[in-house]
């Protein structure tokens, strides 16, 4: 019996698939009347997290997120800059998301990805952001000395697998970064430069008192999480993947910082929104998104403190 039921089951599966693949989104309103999704998901769970603090050796701070299986890289590389003299006590942030053809087979080698420079605008914007609610990192607190030597942070995130939401993938990775971020130690030379002090030429500078005595953690204020929605007739999806994304046409982007303040709501195109009730429900779901990360990025802190 359990021969005979083989075929059939694999029949069932590519019929299945065909289905799935010819008739998309009937086969996920299907999915949807049930108040689930083809992965198993309840409508408004985000999928699986995870962090990994440290990912890169070779930078200041780093960091490696995944959710489900979008996967975002962070890499964080000081140098020391001269200050502007419109502002003389700030250092600078230059804020670069990569899309390399690896991530997704719609990114074409030798072409840009369209969707970088646009995720790049929403990180800056969202990480230097000014106003009312300040940006998670004060620029004076980047500062050597006054109107001479300020750090210049390069962040760097690559896009290593995108299966959706790469905002939110992408934001997580650079808070987690600069989570991570270590200041080094640096000192005059005997030229009035500032250098940094490694093993190598800590026995050189020790005559020469240093502007920070060791090793510091970069303050951080309101880190910002988010959230992207798909509204689908009176359906809401969190988190979606890249197949939910290429066949539902209104998405909405909540930002929450870590006082569950509203940042920003960024909808990008598609049909507008009917019901102020759909984006306060997007607001609710981001809330609680945020309180899961949070419980993420600390455990990952925790970790890295112990090894």
């Amino acid at each position: 019996m359990a021969s005979m039921g083989g075929p059939n089951d694999l029949s069932s599966e590519m019929e299945l698939d065909a289905f799935r693949r010819l008739f998309p989104i009937c086969f996920h309103e299907r999915h949807l009347l049930e108040s689930i999704r083809p992965d198993g998901r309840a409508l408004g769970r985000a999928r699986d997290t995870t962090l990994m603090l440290g990912a890169v050796a070779s930078a200041n701070g780093s960091a490696l997120a995944k959710i489900g299986c979008t996967t975002m890289l962070a890499a964080i590389k000081l140098e020391v800059m001269t200050p502007t003299a419109e502002a003389p006590d700030e250092g600078c942030i230059a804020i670069d998301f990569h899309m390399p053809p690896i991530c997704s087979p719609l990114v074409r080698p030798g072409r840009p990805a369209e969707l970088a420079p646009v995720i790049s605008k929403q990180l800056s914007d969202t990480i230097l952001r000014q106003g009312i609610i300040s940006g998670m990192i004060n620029l004076k607190d980047l500062c050597l000395v006054s109107g001479k030597a300020a750090w210049m942070a390069y962040l760097d995130i690559y896009c290593l697998d995108a299966d959706g939401a790469l905002f939110d993938a992408a934001l997580l990775s650079a808070v987690a970064a600069f989570s991570h971020l270590q200041i080094p130690v640096v000192s005059f030379n005997d030229d009035g430069r500032i250098v940094l002090i490694s093993d190598d030429n800590s026995g050189a500078m020790k005559e020469k008192e240093p502007v920070n005595k060791e090793k510091i953690k970069l303050k951080l204020n309101n880190l910002p999480f988010s959230l992207t929605c798909i509204l689908h007739k009176n359906y809401i999806l969190a988190d979606p993947t890249s197949e939910e994304e290429s066949i539902m046409e209104t998405f909405l982007t909540v930002v929450l910082d870590s006082s569950f303040q509203l940042v920003s709501l960024n909808k990008p195109g598609g049909p507008g929104l009917a019901h102020t009730s759909s984006i306060q429900e997007c607001i609710t779901l981001t809330r609680q998104r945020v309180k899961e990360v949070q419980k993420i990025l600390q455990e990952a802190i925790s970790d890295m403190e112990v090894d």
